[in-house]
């Protein structure tokens, strides 16, 4: 049987990103370097047929998602997974664990200027954020930092991957910038808010991917925008 065939196989198979050094547990004959030329076999196999699908490189890992583009379509079908939105308290509370990680509650509510609680609770309770360990300062606070479901869910294949804050005006250094932070992100991240303005769903366009590919457009809370293939529905 064809390596690429055995690959594919494994990929399709995931419902998580798999690294190289996973891959290359399923047969023999595999090492990363093998892996790596495989993928590049396979990715240019579904260029070259315009296949629906494509391996993007998320979380640090490899993972076979359908193209950004039938995502509209996709969303029409209830047998296909949706996934629940982000509040614009909960996505705000985000953006400034993500670029001021490892944080505390109270420096986080310091910056939002309100409790931040009940959405530092929706983000755990996603797997979005986690404890990453306890402040030197009164009480020894517990820190909180971004998680790899993160990173799977806005299609990163890292943290370097987030906008630079020289890029993105939300330093969150003061309060009069915090409160900035929804409108910059969702610009930024291309996050679109509901005619209500109370809920936010978010797109990003990842920077994730080799360059000749286009990566993962469109994500929300639970997928990087495209679907992931897979034997079983998740």
């Amino acid at each position: 049987m064809r390596l690429t065939q055995i690959v594919e196989a494994l990929l399709f198979a995931s419902d998580a990103p798999l690294g190289a050094p996973d891959i290359a547990r399923i047969d023999e004959r595999l090492d990363e370097d093998t892996v790596e030329a495989v993928i590049q076999e396979l990715r240019g196999e579904y260029e070259e047929s315009e296949r629906a699908f494509q391996i993007y490189e998320v979380a640090g890992g490899y993972q076979l998602l359908t193209r950004p583009d039938f995502a509209t379509y996709l969303e029409r079908y209830e047998t296909v997974p949706q996934h629940a939105k982000l509040s614009a308290p909960a996505l705000e509370t985000l953006a400034i664990i993500s670029y001021r990680q490892p944080i505390g509650r109270g420096e986080v509510e310091e910056i939002r200027g309100v409790g931040s609680s009940s959405a530092l609770k929706t983000l755990l309770d996603r797997g979005l954020v986690e404890v990453v360990g306890r402040g030197e300062g009164l009480g020894r606070p517990l820190l909180y930092g971004t998680t790899m479901k993160f990173l799977e869910h806005f299609g990163f294949r890292s943290l370097e991957d987030l906008p630079r804050p020289d890029e993105l005006p939300v330093v969150l250094r003061a309060r009069s910038v915090a409160a900035a932070v929804v409108t910059e992100v969702e610009e930024e991240l291309g996050a679109e808010p509901d005619a209500s303005n109370a809920v936010v769903e978010v797109e990003v366009a990842s920077n994730g991917g080799p360059p000749e590919l286009s990566p993962p457009e469109v994500i929300d809370m639970s997928s990087n925008g495209a679907h992931p293939l897979e034997g079983s529905a998740e």
